[in-house]
């Protein structure tokens, strides 16, 4: 098998794991007992995601200035907050019941709107970074260009949305 098609693989395998895993322990019967300590993990995926989204608009702003080597490290840092925003979530949702959004007026339907949209299109821009990363660090730059066209927007708007949710429903959380 060549290295392309190993690549491919995983991320076939990552962009269908990820979102499986994620299902699988949201959805435990009996929560884990880490500790009081994950109940600071919301206020920690919130700062994750505005810094996520800093840096790739700042990722942004560097390849329209041509700088690439800015480019590559604000997507670089994007993509790491990325695996720590999902291993924060994960740990937090594994060991805490999920709060309820708790205004029973019209920003309940905005908060919905913005969590559900958030959801879908995190898992769907999933395969869309790992592709896009791979592109670049292959040196596949047309394919890297056609598909950040994408996934720029949709993870940006991921990461916005994830900050307002965070900000929506943290009155609500009781730790």
């Amino acid at each position: 098998m060549s290295e392309q098609k190993k690549s491919m693989f995983w991320i076939k395998l990552l962009s269908i794991a990820i979102p499986l895993a994620v299902a699988v322990l949201l959805g435990l019967p009996t929560k884990l007992n880490l500790g009081d300590w994950v109940y600071n993990l919301p206020h920690a995926i919130g700062i994750i995601n505005t810094l996520t989204a800093i840096c790739l608009i700042l990722a942004f702003v560097f390849i329209k200035k041509k700088n690439v080597a800015l480019h590559k490290k604000f997507n670089s840092a994007a993509f790491v907050l990325g695996a720590v925003f999902l291993l924060c979530y994960v740990t937090y949702h594994a060991s805490a019941e999920s709060t309820s959004y708790g205004a029973e007026d019209a920003t309940k339907y905005v908060y919905f709107f913005f969590l559900i949209t958030h959801i879908l299109l995190s898992i769907g821009v999933v395969p869309m970074v790992l592709l896009a990363f791979y592109y670049a660090l292959n040196g596949m730059i047309d394919r890297h260009k056609r598909i950040v066209k994408y996934t720029f927007p949709i993870w940006l708007y991921v990461s916005v949305t994830g900050v307002i949710v965070y900000l929506m429903i943290s009155p609500y959380y009781v730790h």
